[in-house]
């Protein structure tokens, strides 16, 4: 269904636009840039003469301030509206919204025009906002729909997309539309050019749906805009300070697929012979062959150890050629497997050497971006913020998501390059419930006006079709050949059930087992339950609460003692169940739902060497305080009841069942807990859509969780990476870089506990004076454990926990 967006009821609205009279010009004018700071009058600015009749032309207007007081230097806002115009079109005209891009990025900073905002440029300390002017100056030029769209984008391109009207905290756009603002020297006519647009047309999947897929179209051209003028932007500092810009370089798609392909074709030849290794090269051969259907929603469905992630990387490489799409976005559950995966890309597709820049892009920030950010351009370009435009991006579900409803410049800039891309969704089961409406929503948008192809990648997929889930997607392909007959022919596996055990029994059994892994629901069991395996060889701890890096380490020496036979009894909590290559010939899972079972059996005889292997299921004892979060507890009722009507859980219509249990124990109000799809479609054709609301509701983690920095987590005093990047900090050129090179050395947790940290002296914050509170480190190391990382249970810490209200 197409639905053409033709009127928007705008009232009473009016536009005030301040003084259109032509620019008056001082007798004295010769043609010398004035002194800003002196002059007074409203006609405090350099001009030009014409050269034929020497007389003044019009006052020379500046985007950006440089090193010269004579202004050679300066950047001419004429060429920067103009270069932002031409990159934000570029963005979008694939998907056929170039000419938004074009006038949002000409009309972004019009109100550069005007002698107050010259005069702050030149020092003057005087507030000059700029970017209401252009909107105002779109609504009063465009179509209502085209007008309000723009203004949306235009009015927040330094502040952020703001509500229509009743803005929450910040000013909404009806009120930013409202406000009198300097008048604008109307010279701006003669230098700027204005294309001309038609409203969008855009697919709907119904109806109900207008303000969903206009907010969609909104924040896409905002990105783009906010994109092209960071760039522009960064390219005049670059050149001004004779820096090179770090971006670009990178290989092509062409070129990327054919080192996987050789990747490939060598591993094949090097796999020993075995079902295992033959299954896997059938899954890749079918994948590949499937890369020329037409862009939409695909699924792949293969077990555990099928070789997914490669497959599904050959697959999208080859998609993307075969359709003109840009690059493919891997999107992962947990931050604690990004590294992992985007290691794994790089050592397939290789390097090309030369001065060939890192193809392969990890983006999990742990620190909030926007918080880094100031008024100052030079200093907003040295934070390095993602835009994504790399050919390969690894991210995380909550960096995706939230930044497809976030508001904020920082957050929303890489979108538009989400567009015109594959966008591969691992271990789509994961995906929340308590948001799952808008996030399938979202992706459905993408598929069906944004030229992306969505592939849902796992081994437990989950029932989102639109026969099984509402609102779900339609004509979803699947990829993988014959899902039914791979989970029969990958099992290598069976479930068996333990009932209720106390840690005492557990570690009993645990103990019996000369190589096992046991995944439990919460941190603290994990620790608990390690403490009374501590004195046994092997024992080993795996949690969220050690940094990245180390875990990253630990999980290397678990595969080597694996591999060389030694004993390994590793407690760990869910993160180790999605996307982690470790390979036990005897797993214990506690309680949970059937996707998390049948992840934890993925890590169980994973290359098919036992004839039979055993994954238990036990109950925890709850008496003892191991009670399962709340979403983990739904899951696991589902899970039992799936259980008690099918006799193989392992089976596809078990598991399809079990989704249907969940979605239909969550009913639809669940689904969308903060009724994003609600507040985004109940402005319709008004586009009356309250973005910094759906903003502020919109988070996949309820619990915020703060980073605090670890320096030498894995002790080696000869090596002190984080000393020296934590010193980088105190005057670092580009922050960004820093915070990007120091997220494998964080640990997060609750705001309140940092701040107890604070107090008590154990932590301390980094230049505090400009980022606030981002970068806090860890001073008493004393309270991080090689073996189960960081703890605050530490008698001192619990003296300082009296400290906080």
């Amino acid at each position: 269904m197409a639905l053409e967006l033709d009127r928007i009821d705008r009232g009473n609205t009016s536009f005030r636009m301040g003084c259109r009279r032509p620019m008056c010009w001082p007798e004295s004018c010769d043609g010398r840039p004035l002194d800003l700071m002196e002059v007074k009058a409203p006609f405090d600015l350099a001009c030009y003469r014409d050269s034929a009749s020497q007389q003044p032309a019009h006052a020379v207007y500046f985007a950006h301030s440089g090193e010269t007081s004579d202004r050679h230097d300066w950047h001419p806002l004429a060429a920067h509206l103009k270069a932002t115009g031409d990159r934000a079109s570029r963005f979008l005209e694939a998907a056929g919204a170039g000419e938004f891009g074009r006038a949002a990025g000409v009309l972004h900073d019009l109100g550069k025009y005007t002698p107050e905002f010259q005069r702050r440029l030149a020092g003057a300390p005087i507030g000059a906002p700029h970017s209401t002017a252009g909107a105002q100056v779109a609504m009063d030029r465009y179509h209502s729909v085209v007008g309000k769209m723009l203004a949306f984008c235009i009015a927040g391109h330094h502040a952020g997309l703001a509500n229509a009207a009743n803005g929450e905290g910040s000013l909404s756009l009806a009120e930013r539309l409202e406000e009198k603002v300097p008048a604008l020297d109307p010279c701006w006519e003669g230098e700027i050019a204005l294309p001309a647009i038609d409203p969008p047309r855009i697919a709907l999947r119904s109806a109900d749906h207008i303000g969903f897929c206009a907010s969609m179209f909104i924040r896409m051209v905002f990105s783009a805009l906010v994109d092209a003028d960071y760039l522009d932007t960064e390219a005049y500092y670059a050149d001004l300070q004779r820096a090179p810009v770090r971006r670009g370089n990178h290989p092509s798609l062409t070129e990327l697929s054919g080192r996987l392909e050789s990747y490939l074709a060598a591993m094949t030849t090097r796999a020993p012979a075995g079902d295992v290794n033959e299954v896997r090269a059938r899954v890749l051969r079918h994948v590949q062959a499937h890369a020329g259907a037409p862009p939409g929603t695909f699924s792949l469905t293969v077990p555990t150890g099928g070789g997914k992630t490669l497959s599904s990387l050959a697959f999208a490489l080859h998609h993307a050629l075969e359709h003109g799409l840009s690059r493919v976005i891997y999107v992962i559950p947990f931050m604690s497997i990004v590294e992992q995966t985007a290691a794994v890309f790089r050592d397939a597709l290789g390097s090309g050497g030369g001065t060939e820049t890192d193809f392969v892009l990890e983006h999990h920030s742990a620190f909030e971006e926007d918080r880094l950010a100031s008024r100052s351009s030079a200093d907003k370009l040295r934070l390095a913020m993602e835009n994504w435009d790399a050919p390969i991006v690894v991210t995380t579900a909550v960096q995706f998501f939230e930044s497809l409803f976030a508001r904020r410049p920082s957050r929303c800039r890489k979108l538009h390059n989400v567009a015109n891309s594959v966008v591969i969704l691992d271990e789509a089961q994961t995906l929340p419930l308590r948001h799952l409406r808008p996030c399938v929503a979202a992706l459905d948008e993408l598929a069906r006006n944004w030229r992306t192809s969505v592939v849902l990648c796992t081994a437990t997929q989950p029932a989102l079709g639109a026969e099984d889930f509402p609102e779900g997607f339609h004509d979803v392909r699947e990829l993988a050949p014959d899902p039914a007959g791979l989970a029969s022919e990958l099992r290598r596996t069976r479930i068996r059930f333990a009932g209720t055990l106390d840690d005492k029994r557990l570690a009993e059994r645990l103990r019996a087992a000369r190589q096992v892994l046991c995944i439990v629901n919460t941190r603290r069991h994990a620790r608990e339950l390690y403490k009374l395996l501590a004195d046994v060889e092997g024992a080993w701890h795996l949690t969220t609460l050690m940094c990245a890096a180390h875990r990253r380490e630990r999980l290397q020496s678990v595969r080597a003692w694996l591999k060389d036979g030694k004993s390994v009894r590793l407690v760990a909590t869910s993160l180790v169940e999605a996307g982690v290559d470790v390979d036990f010939p005897e797993v214990w899972r506690a309680q949970s739902g059937l996707e998390s079972i049948i992840q934890a059996a993925g890590r169980c005889n994973r290359e098919g060497r036992a004839r039979r292997a055993d994954v238990f299921v036990f109950e925890p004892d709850e008496s003892e305080g191991h009670r399962a979060p709340p979403e983990v507890r739904q899951f696991a009722d589902a899970a039992r009841t799936v259980m008690r009507e099918h006799e193989d859980p392992l089976a596809p219509e078990a598991l399809r069942a079990y989704f249907r249990e969940v979605y239909w124990t969550r009913e639809d109000e669940g689904l969308d807990a903060e009724n994003i799809m609600r507040l985004l479609n109940e402005g319709g054709t008004a586009l009356e859509i309250p973005f910094e609301t759906v903003a502020r509701r919109f988070r996949l983690i309820e619990t915020a969780l703060a980073p605090i920095i670890v320096p030498n987590p894995l002790g080696r005093t000869d090596d002190p990476v984080v000393t020296r990047l934590i010193e980088g900090l105190e005057h670092a050129e580009r922050p960004g870089d820093i915070a990007r090179r120091l997220q494998p050395f964080t640990v997060q947790i609750p705001p309140l506990v940092r701040t107890g940290l604070l107090v008590a002296g154990a932590a301390r914050m980094v230049a505090e004076e400009r980022f606030e509170q981002q970068f806090v480190v860890l001073t008493n190391t004393d309270l991080y454990a090689p073996d189960v990382g960081l703890s605050w249970d530490h008698p001192t810490f619990r003296r300082a926990e009296g400290l906080i209200a």
